[in-house]
């Protein structure tokens, strides 16, 4: 009997939102197999910054089960077990409403790590981290309000990084931004993607650019009924359990 390797991230007939009697998601499935890069194409106001939400388990659905590697999520927000919330790096498409106003940009990047007891490596990880999303040492001690939007989501792409995440949840990431740092923010997270295997669910409303960067687009508006991924056949010498 062969075995397969579950999905990185799957979402089974999830219906949610912030009002019973009308949710803004109904029924949707989506599933991410390992390594791959999900679009997931619609207008504002669709549901699917709900769904991202949902995914990165930051919202509680109304019905539906949401998997992690296989493993159904067993809480929501703080309440989620450490390695579940840890394994899904989620950025905002409104860096400074995901912000501390309160914190140093390096403080900002090191924030998951010691919110998991993990200060020890943090001042070294921060450093690494914006070197590799193009922020330099001046900019690390400056707060939200001394820098541009693009300087700030550069370091929420830090930080969604600093765990080293299994799935990246990027909603709307780029939509505030220039070219120029749309088309660096991309080639980070690919670069990251390339080097931990890393699932990707890119939400947008930008086809072109979700599909030059993903492997397949999925349309909000007709794919969430059956767009979830068959498991894939789990490499040779993978333990069937």
């Amino acid at each position: 009997m062969t075995a397969t390797v579950p999905p990185a991230l799957e979402l089974r007939h999830v219906t949610a939102g912030y009002d019973r009697r009308a949710p803004v998601l109904r029924d949707a499935s989506l599933a991410l197999a390992e390594g791959e890069a999900v679009g997931l194409l619609g207008p504002s106001g669709c549901g699917k910054s709900t769904l991202a939400r949902v995914a990165a388990l930051l919202h509680r659905p109304d019905a539906g089960t949401v998997l992690i590697g296989g493993e159904e999520a067993r809480g929501w927000r703080h309440r989620a077990p450490r390695a579940q919330r840890t394994a899904v790096g989620v950025v905002f498409q409104q860096p400074r409403l995901a912000a501390d106003p309160r914190l140093t940009l390096a403080a900002l990047v090191a924030e998951p790590l010691r919110a998991t007891g993990r200060g020890a490596e943090a001042a070294a990880r921060a450093e690494e981290l914006a070197e590799r999303v193009g922020l330099g040492p001046d900019l690390l001690a400056r707060r939200p309000h001394e820098v541009s939007d693009g300087q700030l989501q550069r370091a929420c792409v830090a930080r969604a990084l600093a765990l080293r995440p299994r799935v990246l949840v990027c909603d709307e990431m780029t939509a505030m931004l220039d070219a120029s740092t749309t088309a660096a923010l991309v080639a980070v997270v690919e670069a990251y993607r390339a080097d931990s295997g890393a699932a990707l669910l890119a939400v947008g409303h930008d086809r072109v650019l979700l599909e030059r960067w993903c492997d397949r687009t999925v349309d909000y508006a007709t794919g969430l009924t059956d767009a979830v991924t068959p498991s894939r056949p789990a490499p040779a010498g993978t333990p069937a359990g």
